[in-house]
């Protein structure tokens, strides 16, 4: 099946990295609100820009004339990103990367972000959110998550539910077909020994990757 990957610009705090940059290269753009702050640093310019714009003042609406705007009410059911989102697989998405998705000002958006990713990725979308410095992907059951990471990053499995047959290869503290209850904290600060793998049978759950924090060589 071909993927078609859009990067979606939000609202929460950036940095710029070669692993951004080549996560996010040759994707479609779409920018929610405030998040189109991202684009220059970034060098993309969105096929389209949504939101209330309440986060976005006269002189960043200025410096982007000619993207197509969509403009809703700021009384609305959804939040700008997840209007975004939906953007996108209209579009015919079937990767996210969630720019900006991760920290910023307002936490409620930052976990909002990781419940939807969380049902995305159910629904049989490829998810990841990133600030450039720490990246999370959200995994279903029944199915594994392969990642590149350099020898001694950081990362944490977050689960969202009780969790069964977690399996997490190629990590200091590996783990085979194990039952984590929720609200465990087991599986947070592990150390990657170069690409890792995870997987489980029930639950849902994100894994929470740190690529530059070698704390742990």
């Amino acid at each position: 099946m071909t993927t078609t990957s859009f990067t979606l610009l939000l609202g929460g705090s950036l940095a710029v990295t070669d692993r951004l940059r080549a996560l996010t290269g040759g994707s479609r753009v779409i920018a929610a609100d405030g998040g189109m702050r991202h684009a220059e640093s970034l060098g993309v310019t969105p096929e389209l820009w949504v939101g209330d714009f309440d986060s976005s003042d006269t002189g960043l609406i200025a410096r982007f004339p000619t993207v197509e705007r969509r403009s809703y009410p700021a009384a609305k059911a959804v939040t700008d990103g997840e209007i975004a989102v939906a953007e996108a697989i209209a579009r015919g998405a079937t990767r996210l990367i969630c720019v900006g998705a991760l920290g910023g000002e307002r936490s409620d958006h930052a976990l909002q972000h990781y419940l939807n990713a969380l049902g995305l990725v159910e629904d049989g979308y490829e998810v990841v959110l990133t600030s450039g410095e720490e990246e999370a992907y959200p995994f279903a059951a029944d199915s594994e998550l392969a990642l590149e990471m350099p020898r001694g990053a950081l990362f944490s499995v977050l689960g969202f539910t009780t969790l069964e047959g977690l399996t997490i290869r190629n990590a200091r503290y590996p783990l085979q077909d194990f039952s984590l209850p929720f609200g465990s904290s087991r599986t947070i600060s592990n150390i990657a020994e170069g690409p890792i793998s995870v997987s489980l049978s029930r639950g849902r759950a994100i894994l929470l990757a740190r690529p530059y924090d070698l704390s742990g060589a």
